[in-house]
């Protein structure tokens, strides 16, 4: 078998924890089994038109100094090179990152680089950090992460193995882009994985991570119980859920399913209040739910950008009143939970 060397360090990864004794080994083990046909499948050009340009782009990515220094644990994700980046080596990255656009999860600094990505994501972490279990030396899920902007806030933090799942292919590239510039063989750059997969090609009842994340999934889907099931069983007795979702104002009994579109999306399904969402997850198996964050998505931290040139949340309110969708819903809100696994 063939391993792409994008993926050495996952192999490496998965096959160090299945040697773990107890339920995180036996989990990883038949994790590690099902990689090839996982990576295969995620990454089938034949499947994603677009995928050959965009690992075009990240295999023309230029060869940088070794010496750098790496941010994880501030605002902008990224690293600088003390010996700087030629002016062409400047021009050739951007170029070439630009080529994956657009680039919604971020922002990142990669040397002079700036992606203003369209969602400032470093707010929303902002918001729920203080409110975390310590992360050193966890093992951390990151279910539809994106391109792994929180993914290297969560190592910046201490986390001793992060993954981060999402089934899109530019999400995969982008990820591996940043991490050349952050270095694979840096130590924290070989604490964050990526594959491109969704919550439901993990192994069943792992029990294996202490902390799992779901942010910005649980409301794509026709099912919120059985995805909190899954989440619930990817946690280990006495792990930690890390939620954010849309939500509706309401009691514990409101819950908003809109119809074929919510502010331009059509796979939305069911927006609770965040009582009921609270609700939902003792019922799922969790104890200690507390909503930590609660607030109406502004323009400011979800907009168009030179990195990310389409529609965002202003074309998609009404314009005679934003605090409507213009479908003529609530405007976007959403709120963070935290739970752990009893």
């Amino acid at each position: 078998m063939s391993i792409s060397p994008y993926d050495r360090d996952l192999y490496r990864a998965f096959t160090e924890l299945a040697c773990e004794p107890g339920a995180v080994g036996d989990g990883f083990a038949r994790w590690l089994g099902a990689l090839p046909e996982q990576l295969a499948k995620g990454l089938d050009r034949k499947r994603h038109a677009d995928l050959k340009a965009w690992h075009g782009a990240l295999e023309k990515l230029p060869t940088l100094p070794d010496e750098r220094e790496v941010q994880l644990d501030a605002d902008r994700v990224g690293a600088c090179f003390p010996t700087g980046l030629s002016t062409g080596q400047q021009r050739q990255s951007e170029n070439l990152l630009r080529a994956m656009m657009p680039w919604r999860k971020g922002p990142y600094q990669l040397d002079e680089i700036h992606i203003d990505t369209e969602w400032r994501s470093d707010w929303k972490w902002q918001r729920l950090a203080p409110h975390l279990s310590d992360l050193t030396h966890r093992r951390m899920l990151d279910v539809g992460g994106g391109n792994g902007y929180h993914g290297w806030r969560m190592v910046g933090a201490g986390a001793a193995f992060t993954l981060v799942i999402d089934p899109s292919p530019r999400f995969y590239c982008q990820f591996h882009a940043v991490r050349h510039f952050i270095g694979a063989d840096h130590p924290q750059g070989r604490n964050l994985h990526f594959l491109p997969v969704g919550i439901e090609d993990v192994p069943a009842k792992m029990a294996a991570f202490d902390t799992v994340f779901s942010m910005g999934v649980l409301y794509h889907r026709p099912s919120p119980m059985d995805h909190l099931f899954q989440l619930r069983d990817a946690l280990r007795p006495g792990g930690e859920l890390v939620l954010e979702t849309l939500v509706v104002e309401g009691d514990v009994t409101t819950v908003l399913m809109p119809g074929e579109r919510y502010a331009a999306m059509p796979n939305v399904y069911f927006l609770p209040s965040s009582r009921a969402l609270a609700h939902w997850c003792e019922r799922a198996g969790f104890k200690d739910v507390r909503i930590v964050d609660e607030a109406v998505t502004t323009l400011d931290e979800q907009r168009s950008t030179d990195w990310m040139t389409y529609h965002s949340l202003s074309d998609f309110l009404d314009p005679d009143d934003p605090r409507l969708t213009r479908e003529g819903h609530p405007a976007p809100r959403r709120a963070v939970l935290i739970a752990t696994r009893a």
